[in-house]
């Protein structure tokens, strides 16, 4: 299952202008997942949009991970260490959210979805 999202992602980016605006689209929408959790809590079905909403995110970041650890990637050293300690951060969040769920844990991965995603785009967060 895993080699079939990476091979989906790899087709995506492959057919598309720029990788670094699918890689933003993504990161809008796994954060705008997020959001709706958080500013719907207490509605039913919450549970499932949750736990949906947190493996589409855990999946980009996994993705991200596979990217930054290849040999042949472009980024410089500093930058893609960078970003893993970010995933990891991610991984770490998630992970608590599922044990703990709370909306408040929601916000930070939001926001590093956003700036993330505009900084790719090129614009300000």
């Amino acid at each position: 299952m895993y080699s079939n999202a990476v091979n989906a992602y790899q087709k995506v980016v492959k057919a598309t202008n720029s990788g670094r605006e699918t890689e933003a689209r993504v990161l809008s929408e796994a954060a705008l997942r997020l959001k709706r959790c958080q500013e719907s809590w207490e509605s039913p079905g919450l549970e499932g949009r949750l736990d949906e909403a947190l493996k589409y995110n855990q999946k980009i970041w996994s993705l991200f991970q596979g990217e930054l650890a290849r040999a042949d990637n472009p980024l410089p050293q500093k930058l893609r260490v960078d970003i893993l300690r970010l995933a990891a951060f991610i991984d770490k969040r998630i992970f608590e959210i599922m044990a703990f769920p709370a909306p408040e844990k929601l916000s930070i991965i939001i926001n590093i979805n956003q700036n993330l995603a505009a900084g790719l785009r090129g614009s300000p967060g």
